[in-house]
């Protein structure tokens, strides 16, 4: 009787080494901070880990972004533990990109490049898809130059070619027709989404905001008693859900958007300004932070700077400090060099303190101070609902 074969068809998981360059604006607490999230980004791309090398410069080598003496470490360590994929934690200018790929001769990423495809990995809706393959192709413009394959062959290559037309100029071409037809597409789908917000009627707009992965899905599940995907990944949301919310009798539309991340390529943000509609058109941003992050001021940094350049900063805000079941007090140390643990009372009492904008803290997962957050909604989207309707609320 014959043997039967078994054949392991399990997809192998790629494995990568992240590189950093660490310059002296950049804090030794930052510089670990970035590379954390880079690993967590290559993880959400089902990606593995291997190992981390770091390099302390001035500023990034010209040519290959690290020492040529880094570079070879690199290589060795990636040959000897058959690594597939190096991954580097600031984008790679074109020459950069094409030397260390030629120095290394594996697949070379860099975070703008990670997070491209993460996002294509998210797309759902033709909107996010558009949007995303209109990213990556004003990414992939400069860089063609390192391509292996020709992108002609895609649409048939005779009668593609000008006289005389070098190969480069070719694939440009055809990138530069594909970006301008992603731009219409884009241009139709915008009032399409315009129309439907118009749909709506005249209901006050709430929109959830904050660094990717802090929790807006779980309150919006929460608020709307809906069923929104909830994964512990970066990105884990790309399209806008809009949904209808009812307290105390009071209606409005709650609207979950893209998390946001530092060092986010300029030409992605360009590219989802039509998915943030949805935030700059708003009467309300809840800025959703996660308070048990140690790095949490910067990312409330990173929101606040996306929010300026769309020019949402004007309206009013509610700052949501979730995930107070996980926060750890961290340690500062005074000017006679005791050791104080910072508690939630006290950072509590000093946010309130320095800042105007209402701020609540709570669990959206364990449902701690959700009535609280709830009130003080109702509060804001009322003084709203009146002002704007004030023939309606004579009436009650």
């Amino acid at each position: 009787m014959a043997k039967t074969k078994i054949y392991d068809t399990a997809i192998k998981q790629e494995t990568a080494l992240l590189v950093s360059v660490i310059t002296p604006h950049i804090s030794e607490q930052n510089a670990k901070d970035y590379l954390q999230e880079l690993e967590f980004l290559v993880q959400t791309a089902g990606g593995e880990v291997k190992g981390v090398f770091t390099q302390k410069l001035a500023k990034p080598e010209h040519a290959t972004f690290v020492g040529s003496g880094k570079l070879e470490e690199i290589r060795q360590y990636a040959d000897a533990e058959e690594i597939d994929m190096i991954v580097f934690d600031d984008e790679l200018t074109p020459s950069q990109l094409r030397n260390v790929e030629r120095e290394l001769k594996r697949k070379i990423l860099d975070r703008s490049n990670l997070i491209l495809d993460i996002f294509a990995k998210h797309a759902q809706t033709a909107q996010a898809k558009t949007q995303v393959e209109l990213a990556q192709l004003q990414y992939l413009l400069p860089r063609l130059t390192r391509m292996w394959t020709h992108l002609e062959r895609q649409r048939g290559g005779i009668g593609m070619r000008g006289p005389g037309e070098s190969q480069i100029e070719t694939d440009r071409r055809i990138i530069l027709n594909k970006i301008s037809l992603l731009k219409e597409r884009l241009s139709v789908i915008d009032k399409q989404n315009e129309t439907q917000r118009k749909n709506r009627g005249e209901l006050i707009r709430v929109a959830l905001v904050g660094y990717t992965n802090v929790g807006k899905s779980t309150i919006l599940n929460m608020i709307s008693k809906s069923d929104v995907l909830i994964e512990n990944k970066l990105f884990a949301t790309l399209d806008t859900t809009v949904r209808k919310v009812v307290i105390d009798n009071l209606p409005f539309l709650l609207s979950d958007t893209v998390g946001f991340i530092r060092k986010l390529p300029h030409h992605l943000v360009e590219s989802f300004k039509s998915t943030l509609d949805e935030v700059r058109e708003a009467d309300v941003l809840i800025h959703v932070v996660d308070i048990s992050h140690p790095n949490f001021e910067e990312h409330i940094a990173a929101v606040n700077e996306t929010l300026k350049d769309i020019d949402a900063l004007d309206k009013p805000i509610i700052t949501v400090f979730n995930k107070i079941d996980a926060y750890k007090a961290p340690v500062e140390v005074d000017e006679n060099g005791e050791e104080n643990k910072v508690t939630l009372e006290d950072f509590r009492n000093s946010w309130m303190g320095k800042n105007a904008d209402p701020a609540i803290f709570l669990s959206a997962t364990e449902k701690m101070n959700v009535e609280e957050f709830k009130q003080k909604l109702y509060e804001i989207i009322s003084k709203l609902h009146t002002a704007r309707y004030p023939y309606n609320n004579l009436l009650y």
